[in-house]
């Protein structure tokens, strides 16, 4: 029994590690009436701005979403690329005269 329940609670204890390094992630919120939709993203006006959100099949909407709607967006900031750049050479010390 031993040996089929060690298996069993690692497999629960790294689920629940996945969990909770997904529900670590900040969530932001955007409201304002919808500019433009497309299939790929939201165009929302916010005061003055234009707010532009990536979607795709599994953004979950509730209500009937279209051009002049007031919505709540919620969303997540998720890097795509990092370029890491070199450090600057130090400059050397001024001379005290």
């Amino acid at each position: 029994m031993r040996k089929t329940l060690l298996p069993i609670l690692c497999l629960a204890l790294g689920l629940g590690l996945a969990a909770s390094a997904l529900a670590a992630v900040k969530t932001y919120q955007v409201t304002g009436p919808v500019l433009e939709l497309t299939d790929d993203h939201i165009t929302v006006q916010k005061g003055q701005e234009r707010w532009e959100v990536a979607r795709d099949a599994s953004t979950k909407v509730t209500g009937d979403l279209k051009v002049g709607a007031k919505v709540t967006i919620e969303y997540r900031m998720t890097a795509t690329s990092v370029e890491v750049k070199p450090a600057a050479a130090a400059k050397p010390a001024a001379k005290k005269k």
